[in-house]
């Protein structure tokens, strides 16, 4: 069963909203590993509650980490181990939408990155970009440490207004393409989901 695993060039340019409008488009359930912070709010309840489709199911994450930093410190906190060896994704008949934390290097431990995680579950990887001063030099930067992992990439969503500069020395540059556009909007609910989730479709 086809696995996309969704990654960021940083914190908080879109990924959860990008994984959440995929699981839409593709009718793919969603899971999130690790998940470190905000538990009152988590970003598989957010996703949950901007699906409408009947067919998805959100899987609830393998680490629940109390504190809102790097897993591994976090981890450390809470008096845990992540350890990529110990992840199983969940069992689904449907395609699998994961969702990393942070951006591709971010440690899981003391030797484990979030990029470990992608060639064990089979996933292809698809990347969310968002326009701002040095987001070409972070998007090349992950680009770059996937090919050089050998890591499939399907493509790249970026978020925000078109930017025909950025986006060609990006594409060009690392070989791959675009997947499509998601809208900026003041307000992320469910028809905006629907809405995006429609460009996807054929994904």
């Amino acid at each position: 069963m086809r696995r996309i695993f969704v990654t960021g060039i940083g914190t908080g340019i879109g990924k959860t909203v990008a994984a959440a409008i995929l699981a839409e488009a593709l009718e793919a359930d969603y899971w999130k590993p690790v998940q470190a912070g905000n538990l009152e709010r988590t970003d598989t309840m957010r996703v949950r509650d901007l699906l409408t489709n009947r067919t998805s199911r959100c899987h609830p994450e393998a680490w629940r980490l109390s504190r809102a930093m790097s897993p591994h410190a976090a981890a450390r906190i809470d008096g845990v181990e992540i350890r990529v060896g110990a992840l199983a994704p969940p069992a689904t008949p449907r395609p699998l939408i994961i969702e990393g934390a942070g951006g591709l290097l971010v440690p899981l431990n003391a030797k484990e990155r979030v990029a470990d995680l992608i060639r064990p579950f089979g996933a292809e990887t698809v990347v969310v970009s968002r326009h701002y001063l040095g987001s070409i030099n972070h998007t090349l930067l992950t680009l770059e440490a996937l090919a050089r992992r050998d890591l499939a990439v399907t493509g790249i969503i970026f978020v925000g207004a078109e930017n025909p500069a950025t986006e060609s020395v990006i594409l060009e540059g690392a070989g791959v393409r675009a997947l499509g556009r998601i809208d900026e909007a003041a307000r992320i609910d469910q028809e905006f989901v629907r809405r995006q989730a429609e460009r996807f479709r054929g994904l």
